[in-house]
């Protein structure tokens, strides 16, 4: 197999995984607290991630290299997974699936806006078409989830934006670091783990992990969510000769996730999310791929 044909394999893959994500978080809540699965989810993850580093020979360098990271491991695992998976399975349990995921996927345009203080980046026309075309599709999602529930809630709505800052953050100061992609993911971890395990033990307790359905979930998102989609997608990245021909990819993911979350939870899907989804890839793809749109507009 050539090796764009594999990246682009490994990138459908990670799509696939991806895109039951949003149904797995509802139906794990149903089970369980969010500590409580979220602490699950990243035991299995970390299993995952070392039996990885474990095979690439890095497992060795991935514990003697932690000390002289540790400030930045903890920055880290404290943005992720620690406060983005609580705050994110937070406005999964009080939102409808299709909202918080179409709602998530402007992480992209709050990258954007944090940009600017952080890395002092100026917007140019393209970015406040994409920042407006972003909220406005979210203005939709939210009106879309009333007609799911009944009722716009506004709290589950700031949680699902505010994951969206959380995540970009992450990614803000993770690409100032160099470390290996795996190493630096099992490393973040490693060190939430222990964290998580003290949150849920004074908070929820362990009581539902006496129920072995309750593992099923934790198993499924620690594996697909947390890890071996992460290492597919490392993979097309890997494989591919530009990264343009997977990255777009990523945009199958909300609609297939849409599909199953209507199959299995049984949401029907709103006119209004479909259209506030759509404003958001849109947003994002014009700002993006701005040699498409001028392609078009030549033409």
């Amino acid at each position: 197999m050539k090796k764009n044909h594999k990246a682009v394999v490994y990138a459908l893959i990670a799509v696939a995984m991806w895109s039951t994500v949003a149904t797995a978080f509802k139906l794990g809540l149903q089970q369980m607290t969010l500590l409580q699965l979220l602490t699950g989810a990243s035991l299995f993850s970390l299993l995952i991630l070392s039996s990885c580093l474990l095979f690439r020979g890095e497992f060795f360098v991935a514990i003697t290299t932690f000390p002289q990271h540790a400030k930045t491991i903890f920055l880290l695992a404290v943005l992720n997974p620690i406060l983005y998976y609580i705050i994110l399975l937070k406005a999964y349990d009080l939102l409808p699936a299709q909202v918080a995921q179409s709602i998530n996927y402007t992480w992209a345009i709050t990258l954007t806006l944090l940009s600017i203080p952080i890395l002092k980046h100026k917007l140019n026309f393209r970015d406040g078409v994409a920042i407006a075309l972003g909220y406005l599709g979210v203005v939709c999602i939210a009106f879309g989830g009333k007609g799911v529930t009944g009722a716009i809630d506004v709290f589950g709505i700031f949680l699902a934006l505010l994951s969206t800052i959380i995540w970009a953050s992450y990614w803000l100061l993770n690409a100032r670091d160099k470390r290996p992609p795996l190493i630096k993911l099992f490393q973040s971890f490693l060190l939430a783990l222990p964290i998580l395990c003290l949150l849920t033990f004074f908070i929820d307790g362990f009581a539902e992990y006496s129920v072995a359905s309750t593992w099923l979930y934790a198993l499924y998102l620690g594996i697909f969510e947390m890890g071996v989609a992460f290492i597919f997608w490392q993979l097309a990245m890997h494989y591919t000769d530009r990264v343009s021909k997977i990255s777009t990819l990523i945009f199958l993911s909300p609609l297939l996730s849409l599909f199953i979350i209507n199959s299995v939870l049984g949401e029907p899907i709103q006119i209004l999310t479909l259209i506030g989804l759509g404003l958001i890839i849109g947003g994002i793809l014009y700002q993006q791929y701005p040699e498409v749109f001028a392609d078009n507009k030549a033409n």
